[in-house]
């Protein structure tokens, strides 16, 4: 049976993130409230391309395969959308069908506010209004620059600034080495492709790359950041 309850570690991935912990005192207590768990098996829906918004949701613990299937039925992954970050509030918002699947990816924990209560405190708080506005405006931002990296950069620049962004989000820093951060999502070369629109081979080849400049260690349970300078640096190559 699920716990209905955040554990520690879920609240504090909620309480801290960016977006949330802006909001005032007043307006997080409101969204708490209201909200209910759900915990989700790896592999599990959570939400489907075509359904009518319900639920307005964040990712409390591990993490949520944004995707979609193509009419020759090919699995195109778009993100994972990582603890901290809400999600699914465009169709809530525009009364629109969901535009994608969204799955769990390992053990994962979601904080749901059902769409009779989002409406409800958005009519109770203006700041609320304001704070999707800006929650709108970044994943915009957001947008516009995977188009300009999808545009400009080689893919070897793309994969280390991917890389770059899950060991932000995911990193769990080495115990026996202070300089080495490992990427806690478990991600196959094959959704790591998906998530740079190449080939796994294309992935495998400059992954290999990088592992011999000593950016990063490929092992059987993930990828490894050796030197983030290094990293960075590809990362910022336009040519």
């Amino acid at each position: 049976m699920d716990d209905p309850i955040l554990n520690i570690e879920e609240r504090e991935a909620i309480n801290s993130g960016r977006w949330f912990s802006s909001l005032s005192p007043s307006l997080r207590h409101d969204i708490l409230r209201c909200a209910y768990v759900k915990r989700c098996k790896d592999g599990d829906l959570i939400a489907a391309r075509g359904d009518a918004p319900e639920e307005w949701m964040a990712c409390a613990k591990g993490a949520v395969r944004v995707s979609s299937t193509s009419l020759s039925g090919k699995q195109i992954t778009f993100t994972y959308v990582e603890p901290g970050i809400w999600f699914g509030d465009v169709a809530i918002l525009d009364g629109d069908r969901r535009t994608h699947d969204a799955y769990a990816h390992g053990d994962t924990t979601i904080l749901c506010v059902a769409k009779a209560d989002f409406q409800k405190i958005l009519t109770q708080h203006v700041e609320f209004y304001e704070a999707m506005l800006r929650l709108q405006a970044r994943r915009i931002r957001q947008l516009f620059g995977l188009v300009e990296d999808l545009n400009t950069l080689p893919l070897r620049s793309r994969l280390a600034k991917q890389l770059l962004h899950l060991a932000r989000s995911y990193g769990v820093q080495s115990l026996t080495h202070s300089e080495e951060i490992r990427i806690g999502l478990h991600l196959a070369q094959e959704e790591l492709a998906q998530l740079l629109g190449a080939s796994r081979q294309r992935v495998n080849q400059e992954l290999k790359a990088m592992e011999r400049e000593e950016a990063i260690r490929i092992e059987p349970g993930g990828l490894v950041i050796r030197n983030r300078e290094v990293l960075l640096r590809i990362s910022e190559a336009d040519h």
